[in-house]
């Protein structure tokens, strides 16, 4: 790709985003991407000459939060990144990010790019990157990603196109740790040695992964499990959990959670300002790309650090606080439902969008019989609104009111209710919507 025609690119990407803009328009976060990959569709690969090293994060859950926390703690070091982090993960999102972010003459120190897990293979077609991050895998989507196996394929694919990658994984999910390198760097693994919940801590009842040992096919067993198939698992035929070279305790707090840790004989402890056991893996992970990079001055930068895009994003929504917590597979929706404020007016919006998956059988598997305490009438929207309302029925859960226009139903929820926070629980696109709306 000649250099001139790299250069008329950008310019021609920012002064369509800005023409955008000024029509009070939204351009959302793939569209000038998808604009810029059908003028060069090889556009990706000569962003890889202004930046000096790259870091992806997949899986099923925790991309944005962990590619968020990690991006943050590298720019508290003065560093220079790129980074998609309105989670537009596959490559029209990160080529909008590369666009609209690339300064023509200025080289980068990193990019941070969370990465869709089936479009992780393409992406390492045009991009080479140093660390692969692995959060976690759930069953999610089934009509976009089929089962679990079908889902570790297509990431340890994308693992065998690039030699010198650096795997750091998640060492409680079994899953996960089973990813191999191509070349001869070991992998690098992070799990929690203890979980301790200082808060209400809901057990839910949400239906737990069962799998089966890779070495003899038995049912593996747990010493501890967190949550779905994430814990200290072990087989009588000696297969078990890793040892982790990045070690924590986890205590869970309602608006917080401390993660102490110990590092070549010194001990850490951080504040992490997130909701949720999910939330410290999240920032676990984080931490511990950032000790591989050297960054160890974590608590400062942690303690300024705000979730953003629905992943416990805060907003104000007509002068009343809003939560907004994205949902979209039946663990990670659970586990979303555990932190919820039962007194607080919630809103569950639910669409059946290609970005969202159009089999809505997640729904069934989710534990919304963790809403029962709700104390105020929770308000469904969306495309599947009815189907949602459906499945707050046979939770037992008869204080429903259905709004299926999102707009009315946020409306609603902020203007006709009491003056109570909100509680607002999307799926993908239903986000989309809500941010578009908010930009305006």
């Amino acid at each position: 790709m000649k250099r001139i025609k790299f250069y008329m690119l950008l310019i021609l990407a920012k002064f369509l985003s800005l023409m955008i803009k000024m029509h009070g328009k939204s351009s959302g976060t793939s569209f000038i991407g998808l604009i810029t990959l059908k003028i060069e569709p090889n556009f990706l690969k000569e962003v890889s000459k202004y930046m000096k090293q790259c870091i992806t994060v997949t899986g099923t859950n925790g991309k944005t939060t962990t590619s968020g926390i990690l991006s943050h703690l590298i720019q508290n070091t003065k560093h220079t990144v790129l980074h998609n982090e309105k989670g537009a993960n596959m490559l029209t999102g990160i080529a909008n990010t590369f666009v609209l972010g690339i300064s023509p003459f200025k080289r980068y120190d990193y990019a941070v790019l969370e990465s869709d897990e089936a479009y992780l293979s393409k992406l390492y077609d045009n991009i080479k990157s140093d660390y692969l991050v692995v959060t976690n895998l759930f069953r999610d989507q089934l009509d976009r990603y089929g089962e679990l196996s079908t889902t570790a394929k297509k990431i340890q694919n994308a693992i065998d196109k690039n030699r010198n990658l650096q795997l750091i994984l998640n060492a409680d999910d079994p899953m996960v740790v089973n990813f191999r390198p191509l070349g001869d760097k070991k992998p690098i693994f992070y799990g929690f040695n203890s979980v301790t919940y200082n808060n209400k801590n809901i057990e839910s009842k949400a239906p737990m992964e069962t799998l089966n040992c890779p070495w003899c096919g038995e049912p593996l067993k747990y010493e501890s499990r967190f949550y779905a198939q994430q814990g200290h698992y072990y087989c009588d035929c000696g297969y078990r959990r890793p040892q982790c070279k990045y070690s924590a305790d986890v205590t869970i707090y309602d608006d917080y959670s401390v993660i102490n840790m110990t590092v070549d004989n010194k001990e850490y402890s951080y504040k992490i300002p997130l909701i949720g056991l999910y939330n410290a893996y999240n920032a676990l992970a984080a931490i511990a790309v950032s000790f591989e990079l050297g960054i160890t001055d974590i608590q400062k930068a942690l303690t300024t650090f705000k979730t953003t895009f629905g992943r416990s994003e805060i907003r104000e929504i007509n002068g009343r606080k809003a939560i907004i917590q994205l949902i979209k597979n039946p663990t990670g929706a659970s586990e979303v439902l555990k932190t919820v404020d039962f007194d607080s007016n919630i809103l569950i919006i639910i669409n059946d969008n290609y970005a969202d998956g159009r089999d809505v059988s997640w729904l069934w598997d989710t534990d919304f019989e963790l809403l029962k305490d709700a104390k105020k009438t929770i308000i469904t929207s969306g495309t599947r609104a009815y189907d949602m309302a459906v499945r707050l029925k046979y939770a037992e859960i008869d204080n429903v009111k259905v709004i299926p226009n999102i707009d009315k139903a946020v409306k609603y929820v902020s203007t006709n209710t009491d003056n109570s926070n909100i509680t607002i629980l999307p799926t993908y696109t239903a986000l989309l919507h809500l941010n578009e709306k908010g930009e305006k």
